[in-house]
């Protein structure tokens, strides 16, 4: 069950349970028009029984230099307890009639937030001066009037995660609620906004683990003695974040993505999690159909109320006097004149990403927009394709560390992610370095979950350079 606070609803319940049947229909409406085209087996069901686009779902709790001499076989199988127990948990949230995208994903990321297994949340990392500084992020493909939110500089709000979600929705009021229409906060001010709208506040010393305290202690001991490099080799230092990306069966994509940034960063430096096109991406765009098929035109819906319906957006309903264009909702071939039926329709196309690894890597590459970029503007070119070109082995993100590349962990990192196509759900991923903790659900609802490249613990790299299979 969804744990988010009562008030960042902002109450509204009951009118969710008035127009819950009604949003359902509505939905179904407008979406099934976009899967006329494709083929049904002979043993479903009824078309209407079926849902138009198949929800998905894919976690990570970080990447970096995970191998079999910084990680034990006891560490590796708590580690794959904890994933698979998390994206049960989201995977369940997901299946619910009108789950949306913005909330399964807070919700899985909150959990990894609490878990101190982590570099988020409890468990976060800390600074040179011994305090911890939390980041995180949020975006959706479309939807909401900012697409995208992150806090940074946080100490005090149990679940950052959560208060980028509630900086996201209360971006459709005039005010934002107290927070405008800014897409990027920090520091005392947005934590007070945060205890104001009923987020759980906690002391400092919540956050405190005394493994990530040892780890702090002993890089700052090494760095003294001038074998800083030499220990960050030979132990696995948490580098970056947890993240979710999700897609609803609305086909909006949600990144979200949470982190307690670099062991031993200096106070006050900000890592690509908070930061848009960096650490994390999500958009949306209409393609031309390189074959013909059945047309669809694509205007503004008859209200602002039935758009928000039709995407699952209940705490939209309460704003629909604001100025906001609508999105696009595909009206059925047979109401079209014949000469524009003969016409390409346009395909949906929809990215969400959440990265890890060396945050300032990914800032200086722009990793995360530039991923979806090249899988828009280059022809025939997948996002998983275009991942791999950044943060597989020998990618992009490898290249900018030039001869640095394996003696400091500039360069490393990886990338989750999920594609939509018309209404095809992929999941992606790809890293460069000894292991990525992810779990995901496969098409037909398998739950998978991986360390190393395949799913045993011998499959994994021996130590640092060495990349697994």
């Amino acid at each position: 069950m969804n744990n988010f606070p009562s008030k960042s609803l902002h109450n509204a319940a009951p009118r969710q349970k008035e127009h819950e049947n009604q949003k359902q229909e509505t939905t179904k409406s407008h979406l099934q028009q976009d899967s006329e085209t494709m083929s049904t087996p002979s043993n479903a069901a009824a078309p209407s029984s079926q849902p138009i686009i198949k929800p998905r779902i894919i976690i990570h709790g970080g990447a970096g230099n995970i191998t079999r001499s910084t990680l034990n076989p006891a560490q590796y199988e708590s580690y794959k307890t904890s994933l698979r127990t998390i994206l049960a948990s989201s995977a369940d949230l997901l299946s619910k009639p009108g789950a949306t995208a913005l909330d399964v994903a807070t919700h899985a990321v909150s959990m990894l937030e609490d878990d101190p297994h982590y570099n988020s949340g409890k468990g976060a990392v800390f600074t040179r001066a011994g305090t911890q500084e939390l980041e995180c992020s949020i975006m959706v493909s479309s939807g909401y009037r900012k697409r995208g939110v992150s806090c940074m500089l946080l100490r005090h709000v149990k679940n950052p995660i959560k208060l980028a979600r509630e900086l996201l929705i209360r971006g459709e009021e005039d005010d934002g609620g107290g927070a405008k229409d800014h897409c990027e906060y920090s520091g005392p001010y947005i934590e007070a906004l945060a205890e104001k709208w009923g987020l759980e506040i906690v002391d400092t010393s919540y956050f405190f683990t005394q493994k990530k305290w040892d780890e702090h202690m002993k890089g700052l001991e090494k760095e003294k003695a001038g074998k800083g490099e030499e220990w960050e080799m030979k132990n696995y230092i948490p580098l970056g974040t947890c993240g979710a990306v999700v897609l609803d069966s609305f086909g909006t994509v949600c990144a979200a993505t949470s982190t307690g940034g670099l062991t031993n960063k200096i106070p006050g430096r900000i890592g690509d999690t908070p930061t848009m096109g960096a650490g994390y991406w999500a958009e949306e765009w209409f393609e031309d159909a390189s074959q013909p098929r059945t047309q669809m035109l694509y205007q503004a819906p008859p209200s602002s109320s039935l758009n928000k319906l039709s995407r699952g957006d209940i705490p939209g309903l309460l704003t629909d006097c604001l100025p906001i264009t609508p999105p696009r909702i595909p009206t059925p071939a047979s109401t079209l004149p014949n000469h524009i039926n003969n016409k390409p329709s346009p395909i949906r196309h929809a990215v969400g990403m959440s990265s890890s690894g060396n945050g300032d890597t990914f800032v200086r590459m722009v990793a995360a927009r530039t991923v979806a970029a090249k899988s828009r503007f280059t022809p025939n070119t997948s996002l998983s394709k275009a991942l791999s070109w950044m943060t597989g082995p020998n990618g992009e993100l490898q290249k900018s560390a030039g001869d640095r590349w394996g003696k400091v962990h500039e360069g490393v990192g990886g990338i989750i992610g999920i594609e939509l196509v018309g209404t095809k759900g992929t999941v992606v991923c790809n890293y460069n370095c000894g292991g990525m903790y992810r779990a995901w659900t496969e098409e037909d609802g398998d739950q998978k979950c991986l360390i190393f490249r395949d799913d045993n613990y011998e499959s994994g790299p021996e130590g640092w350079g060495v990349l697994g299979k």
